[in-house]
């Protein structure tokens, strides 16, 4: 048998390394479920959150005037897809409701409506909308802008056939509310905070548990009289008081640096707990810090 010069590049050696990390995968379950669990689950999961065309938005109509002409422009409203209509309320109702995000449009009808159609006089489809999300009303904002052109096509008809040429028979003038600029900022940065201190708490204390494990000093502090919930709630805390931390600075860069606009108090803040307890699960199962950065970022 020939041997083998150690100094030569060797495909034998390679496959015996390739034979050899196989073998490794197969023992090492949570690695190779990691592997093909986790891109199924984050395309399954972004697949259907990221969405920048939603359609049956939640819409409530304020029509004083509720006759045949109106409830035409509403069904076509209907018709584009991008809204659903939940119920016809008063103005203050529909306010209440987009403040409360329990609508995102409010279609308004003055009390003349149909009479001002009637008369040529292009009587306006006021619109409220909440554009806290640009990218998200867009579309539907746009969809709105079309209902003069084709939302009564079939009601002007015979004697009222001289409203259907040009100008259109009313107009939409849209009010956007909570963001009248339109920028995508006061969407965007709230969001990636959120992403921000999750990632660093979960990371920071998934990672703090191993070590402590690695070392061998968590045994001996299970060792003294402290429970291990003791130990659990004394090792949580640090690291809630610096998600707090964290979040004055997010927030301070949010304002001074993009404009967020704020409302609210501090305290209403709980979920840094979450984040900070989520990985002292995480920390229970891996017993090296690799394996326990991996796993707090598939939280």
């Amino acid at each position: 048998m020939t041997a083998i010069d150690p100094k030569r590049f060797s495909w034998s050696r390679v496959f015996a390394v390739l034979a050899k990390e196989l073998v490794q995968l197969r023992r090492d379950r949570l690695t190779f479920a990691m592997m093909i669990g986790v891109p199924v689950m984050q395309l399954v999961l972004f697949g259907y959150a990221i969405n920048n065309d939603p359609k049956r938005l939640p819409t409530v109509v304020v029509a004083a005037d509720n006759g045949p002409l109106v409830r035409s422009i509403v069904r076509a409203a209907e018709n584009t897809g991008y809204f659903e209509v939940l119920a016809t309320v008063s103005e203050p109702d529909a306010e209440a409701r987009l403040a409360a995000g329990d609508a995102q449009f409010a279609l308004i009808f003055p009390v003349d409506f149909s009479t001002r159609l009637l008369r040529g006089e292009q009587p306006p489809l006021v619109v409220f909308a909440d554009a806290t999300d640009p990218s998200a009303t867009g579309q539907a904002v746009a969809a709105l802008a079309t209902l003069p052109q084709f939302a009564l096509q079939h009601d002007l008809r015979g004697p009222l056939a001289f409203l259907r040429p040009d100008p259109p028979p009313f107009e939409v003038r849209i009010h956007r509310r909570y963001n009248p600029e339109g920028l995508t900022n006061y969407n965007v940065v709230p969001g990636l905070m959120g992403v921000i201190l999750t990632m660093t708490l979960v990371m920071m204390t998934s990672m703090a548990m191993t070590r402590e494990r690695e070392r061998g000093t968590l045994e001996n502090l299970l060792a003294t009289p402290v429970r291990p919930l003791e130990v659990m709630i004394g090792k949580i805390l640090p690291y809630v008081a610096i998600g707090y931390v964290q979040v004055l600075i997010v927030f301070a860069a949010a304002r001074l640096l993009f404009d967020v606009p704020m409302a609210g108090s501090l305290s209403c803040c709980p979920a840094r707990c979450c984040c900070s307890s989520w990985p002292l699960c995480v920390s229970a199962l891996p017993s090296q810090r690799s394996r326990a950065r991996r796993c707090s970022r598939c939280r």
